[in-house]
């Protein structure tokens, strides 16, 4: 949350885990037959996973609650202890899920659990050691979530939960929030008729409404416009191709769950998908014909709408959809080009981020690969090293402050994700920047050295403002549905006072919509605070309201959304002042 601030994550996620065990025994002892998972500490809390047949209603997350204040006053001190497998087998006899998780153990190695009065649970720790520690909690939601996160395994019940040492944190967390949802963009975004969704359409496939649109749009042009300047070329490439095109990239071996595949390829010759990705598309156009040392780096931009098959359970407004745009970008340089043209797209994210507002709420990661599981990426354990070696390099040569997530690299090279959290506090990759030197070689990439040799380009994947589709999102949240009057839907509501002003409005309407400005003219016959009073509600930066007065003089009376009322003047003054503001990009 924004201004909740956890001044130690870690030491707090010891606290939310002790605090899932509380909830774990409340439920046990209100219904006994209910069947334990897994309760972990997350971000923003804790949750615990069950199987019952009971469903946990709002009703009875407040009866589980008052059972969990009840063991707090019992000053139960949490104890850990080892047991060998198969007294842990025996103990948790009763519990099929825990027996589950034992059996995956390797052999021979100890297995902790922990006890607090009669309760206990498999569990690596660590804990808080009395229970009674936990002064304030609330039981937030309960959702569905499958058994290991497989769509094949049984639905659980999640419980979700927040704690904290004193009442006065939690209260501070729940009035966060509440803020929260009302930045909401699933529910702001809605009201301002920015997006909506169709159960005719299907889930993660947004429609953009008008207004939504217009934002999507104006992005797009000022990324282009951006890119164009820094000599990235602009290509446009299919939304789909044949399976040879993945089979080649190693998207059809490492990433067909993600893809909607068309036809059958067990029974067609021809088999088409839908792109997840644009690069083995713009590929081609670097193919188109021989390369040389002289034509390096060359960096090829794309507005790409592409397609993932994402989970159901992960859809969320236009957080994580099925079908979305990204400002999507290639480039093929030399070795000694690399760590130059690296900076280049960082600094190109850096500027996108800080015009748009967002640069102060992000974090980097350096994804890397997981050695320990192999299958999930092409080349050898020496390429990756000298990737990731070459990437750790460039980033602590730019002082970059990151975090590493082993196994969150792209199943062809290390990445730096930037990241950014949602008004809930929940974590989202925007923006992310690779370092490939893999793919080149497959697709018979090539460009003629200075020696006359012929040599693979290294190859960097980037992204300058991410998915359109999660920016807008975050921008709703960020302003909470008022954007700044470069990125508004409609920037200035005219708000004549009387039939005989339209005439008035009309012309003027005309001459700013001429000028590139985004304007309405509300005509409808209401009092005129009405009419302010809705503008304010859709967020516009600013009213004109015309009358008698003003038609003489050839003036408007302005309005700000954020200032109110800041008196009349000339319409060319009022041009010249909103213009200003949008060339410069000004966040209101």
């Amino acid at each position: 949350m924004k201004n909740m601030v956890i001044e130690n994550l870690e030491e707090m996620k010891v606290f939310w885990h002790s605090s899932s065990h509380l909830l774990a025994q409340a439920v046990k002892r209100l219904y006994p037959q209910v069947k334990l998972t897994i309760g972990p500490a997350i971000d923003n809390g804790f949750y615990y996973d069950f199987d019952s047949d009971v469903a946990f209603t709002p009703e009875i997350l407040t009866q589980i609650e008052a059972e969990m204040k009840k063991i707090t006053k019992e000053n139960l001190k949490i104890e850990r202890f080892v047991l060998p497998k198969a007294e842990a087998l025996e103990l948790m006899k009763d519990e099929p899920y825990k027996i589950e998780l034992i059996n995956d153990l390797p052999e021979g190695e100890e297995i902790s659990f922990y006890k607090q009065g009669e309760f206990v649970d498999l569990c690596a720790g660590p804990h808080i050691n009395y229970v009674s520690k936990i002064k304030a909690f609330k039981l937030t939601q309960c959702t569905g979530a499958y058994w290991r996160g497989d769509a094949s395994k049984k639905m659980l019940q999640r419980i979700y939960g927040i704690s904290f040492p004193k009442a006065a944190d939690l209260e501070t967390y729940l009035a966060d929030v509440e803020e929260a949802r009302k930045r909401d963009h699933n529910k702001l975004g809605r009201e301002l008729e920015l997006f909506t969704t169709s159960d005719l359409i299907g889930q993660g496939l947004p429609i953009l409404l008008p207004k939504g649109a217009r934002v999507i749009q104006t992005l797009q042009r000022f990324v282009e416009d951006t890119e164009q300047k820094q000599s990235w070329l602009l290509t446009k490439t299919p939304y789909m191709a044949k399976s040879d095109l993945y089979k080649v990239s190693g998207h059809w071996d490492h990433y067909l769950d993600g893809m909607f595949v068309l036809g059958d390829p067990e029974k067609d010759d021809e088999v088409f998908a839908l792109r997840p990705m644009t690069c083995p598309f713009q590929y081609q156009a670097y193919l188109n014909r021989a390369r040389s040392y002289r034509d390096l780096p060359l960096r090829y931009n794309e507005t790409s709408t592409l397609f993932r098959n994402e989970a159901s359970g992960e859809m969320h407004g236009l957080i994580r959809v099925r079908q979305f745009t990204i400002s999507e970008g290639h480039l093929m340089c030399t070795p000694d080009q690399l760590e130059q043209e690296f900076k280049g797209c960082l600094e190109l994210a850096i500027y996108m981020l800080k015009t748009l507002g967002l640069y102060e709420d992000v974090s980097y990661r350096f994804s890397q690969w997981d050695p320990n599981d192999r299958a999930k990426y092409i080349g050898t354990e020496e390429q990756w090293n000298e990737a990731q070696g070459i990437m750790e390099k460039i980033l602590n040569h730019l002082e970059i402050p990151y975090k590493v997530g082993v196994g969150e690299a792209a199943f062809y090279g290390p990445k730096l994700d930037i990241q950014i959290r949602n008004v809930f506090g929940k974590e989202d990759t925007l923006i992310t920047i690779q370092i490939d030197q893999l793919l080149a070689e497959k697709f018979g990439m090539e460009y003629v050295d200075k020696d006359g040799s012929k040599k693979n380009p290294y190859i960097i994947h980037r992204t300058s403002i991410g998915c359109y589709e999660r920016t807008l999102a975050l921008l709703i949240e960020k302003y909470a549905g008022a954007f700044p009057t470069w990125l508004a839907p409609v920037q200035v509501k005219l708000l004549p006072i009387a039939d005989r002003h339209h005439e008035y409005a009309e012309e003027l309407c005309k001459k700013l919509t001429a000028l590139g400005i985004r304007v309405e003219n509300d005509t409808r016959s209401e009092k005129t605070g009405y009419k302010i009073r809705e503008a304010q509600l859709e967020k516009i930066p600013f009213m004109l309201v015309m009358g008698d007065k003003e038609i003489e003089k050839g003036e408007v009376s302005v309005r700000s959304r954020k200032d109110g009322d800041i008196g009349t003047m000339s319409i060319n003054d009022f041009i010249t002042m909103i213009q200003g503001r949008i060339e410069s990009k000004i966040i209101d």
